[in-house]
């Protein structure tokens, strides 16, 4: 892709996800978040491959749909309450309806079954930004609704959880695997929205690190199967060693960074009389646990069926970055320490 075009599309992400971030008014929400799907589209059809095609045009009508419904809703709040303001959101109808269209935008269960198909179709670097980037937006105008009705949340929550323990059990595709592992932690995220926002937003910027380490592992590899993963001994040793972590991160399991937010918000739903929810949720856990401990197995305890045993298959040099991934891989393995300080942090 011409690097002017490139330049002008990355431009217009962070323009479209700035906007939605600075705006009161449901009007200028929406263009933001228009902006920001309209950019990403060429960079998911740049392969000219009819599986990115198709991941482009679906991803596209879902997106459409979601910011069609999120201006109904918009629209009937101002009919029925006289107010554009995101924070004046009090009408129950409008409230659940705009829930229920940012969920879509971001893949919510049971709003969730275009992302592991979308993800399936695209290059590691556009599905990061899928997973990372594009969840920003719509998560800033959920954390802004003030939901009327609390139950939806948990509902949303709590099957999210669910399904995207589920769904990535018996996948092979990483790329699918990444997409229900990121409605699993979504879940986590939107149950716990209500009774404290900062909770979620520290989930929300600890998925968004372990997530960026975990896609950048598979692209250094060049790995989009579980197969292609047992060959990366040969080709980093160093990263092999680590990746198991960064996986068991991703599944919550201490001492990793990716405890810390599970350990907060079961605290905080049983501080909330949530026990019971807040068991559920722990035992989904063990379902999105499995298959990163499959994908740990795969790729440290196994050796590639598709090359000689002993040899190293033949490469040229990786081009890419290794800086990023270093930042990403030790903050995603060592973070769990500072929990105090983030919660003195979250409750100033």
């Amino acid at each position: 892709m011409n690097p002017y075009i490139l330049a002008t599309l990355l431009f217009s992400l962070g323009l479209g996800t700035t906007i939605t971030f600075a705006s009161s008014h449901w009007l200028l929400a929406w263009m933001g978040l228009e902006i920001n799907t309209l950019a990403i589209l060429p960079l998911m059809a740049q392969q000219h491959h009819p599986r990115a095609v198709e991941a482009a045009t679906k991803y596209f009508l879902t997106q459409a749909t979601g910011a069609a419904t999120l201006l109904f809703a918009s629209t009937t709040n101002a009919w029925l309450t006289g107010q554009w303001d995101i924070l004046q959101m009090s009408h129950p109808l409008p409230t659940t309806i705009a829930i229920l269209a940012l969920s879509l935008k971001v893949g919510l269960a049971p709003l969730h079954t275009w992302l592991p198909e979308v993800l399936q179709g695209l290059d590691l670097t556009t599905g990061l930004i899928l997973s990372t980037w594009q969840k920003l937006a719509p998560f800033a105008l959920l954390l802004q609704i003030q939901p009327t009705n609390p139950t939806i949340l948990i509902i949303l929550g709590v099957t999210s959880t669910l399904i995207g323990g589920w769904g990535g059990l018996n996948q092979t595709q990483l790329r699918k695997i990444m997409a229900y592992s990121s409605t699993a932690h979504l879940g986590w995220m939107i149950l716990v929205l209500q009774f404290s926002p900062s909770l979620t937003l520290l989930a929300l910027m600890t998925y968004l690190v372990m997530t960026s380490s975990t896609f950048l592992v598979f692209k250094l590899n060049k790995s989009t199967n579980i197969n292609t993963l047992a060959t990366s001994w040969a080709k980093a040793p160093a990263l092999t060693t680590l990746t198991p972590l960064i996986l068991l991160s991703l599944g919550g399991l201490p001492p990793l960074t990716g405890f810390m937010p599970k350990w907060l918000i079961l605290q905080e739903l049983t501080k909330q009389d949530l026990a019971p929810i807040a068991t559920l949720t722990a035992l989904t856990a063990l379902l999105s646990l499995y298959f990163y401990l499959r994908l740990t197995y795969a790729m440290t305890l196994t050796i590639s069926p598709n090359n000689v045993t002993g040899l190293a298959p033949w490469r040229l040099p990786s081009s890419q970055l290794t800086l990023p991934l270093a930042i990403l891989t030790t903050t995603t393995i060592c973070l769990l320490p500072l929990t105090p300080t983030v919660l003195t942090l979250l409750t100033l």
